[in-house]
């Protein structure tokens, strides 16, 4: 178990065991591993049908958890990837390009951290500044004018905070791509496949259907980051992971997400393959399902879809006062 998280020590102990006796071939110590597999198999299932917020959290930031490349590489044949956004510069933050998937012609775009830490500080880890969305507008409305579905992989902490960024109209990019994707002619499949961060996350994923890895993670502010204004203390990052309601099965409750693709069993960063197919067949049936509709009835669809995340009640005016 490369880069093992703390929740996992007694899987990694016994993993670690089971190693050392596979040495020894004797038909007592083949009956031994046989039962450690066993009780292992078992304690996998414990673990991680029953992780926290927090631990979920984990996962979604594991180091080798599958990025929007290697989803392009599983998923998609033929991808060209365009640059720049014909205003400023290239991010390499964000990606996307054209591809068929299943036979059919498709635009992505999605994500990218970066792996290793040369990556990272290319990739400004995973944080776009407003050409990476400009250049996903771009991509967007190149969709529009051929008529091709466009399916996005959402994997930020959150849009790039720096002074450049807020120079150059970070707000601004974002809100027009909002704009843009409530008004898109073709079917717009956003998948959260790590973490979903602010309006940082938002930027492409304003889908006519809105998926979540697993143990991905979807939130208006990190854990962190609201531990911090709320306590003045980052380190309560768990407690408020738990009260902020950011993993699958609670957006999935709250009307936030449509499905939940699962992983295999202990998270996509220990089977890329597995968690592609899940991914595969999921958006699949999308795409079927998203087929053939009219441009209005997308467009409208996608309207009454965000207007219905939420839920508020006006308060009674006060009484005047004589």
């Amino acid at each position: 178990m490369p880069d093992a998280l703390d929740f996992e020590q007694p899987l990694l102990e016994l993993e670690t065991r089971i190693v050392a006796l596979q040495a020894d071939d004797s038909p007592q110590v083949r009956e031994e591993v046989v039962k450690l597999q066993e009780r292992l198999a078992r304690l996998r299932q414990r673990t991680y049908a029953s992780l926290s917020a927090w631990q979920r959290t984990q996962l979604a930031r594991h180091p080798r958890r599958p990025h929007t490349r290697d989803f392009i590489r599983l998923l998609f044949e033929e991808f060209v990837e365009l640059h720049g956004d014909r205003l400023y510069g290239d991010d390499a933050a964000v990606v996307g390009g054209l591809a068929r998937f299943a036979g059919r012609g498709v635009v992505v775009i999605g994500h990218q951290k970066g792996r290793d830490t040369r990556e990272k500080l290319a990739r400004n880890f995973g944080m776009p500044h407003p050409e990476g969305y400009r250049k996903a507008l771009r991509l967007m409305q190149l969709a529009d004018k051929f008529g091709k579905p466009v399916l996005t992989f959402v994997d930020t902490p959150g849009a790039y905070p720096g002074i450049g960024a807020e120079e150059r109209g970070q707000a601004e990019a974002i809100a027009r791509n909002l704009r843009a994707m409530a008004g898109l002619g073709v079917p717009l499949v956003a998948v959260v496949t790590g973490e979903g961060g602010s309006g940082g996350a938002l930027a492409i994923g304003m889908g006519n259907r809105v998926l979540m890895l697993e143990y991905a993670i979807y939130s208006v502010i990190s854990p962190e980051g609201c531990a911090a204004i709320l306590w003045g203390d980052a380190s309560k990052a768990p407690e408020a992971a738990e009260s902020m309601k950011i993993t699958a099965p609670d957006l999935l409750r709250l009307g936030v997400i449509d499905a939940i693709v699962p992983e295999p069993l202990g998270g996509a960063h220990r089977d890329w393959e597995g968690a592609a197919r899940h991914l595969r067949e999921a958006l699949l049936g999308e795409l079927a399902a998203l087929a053939g509709r009219p441009r209005e009835a997308l467009v409208g669809e996608r309207y009454e879809k965000f207007r219905r995340i939420g839920a508020f009640e006006e308060a009674p005016m006060p009484a005047p006062q004589t």
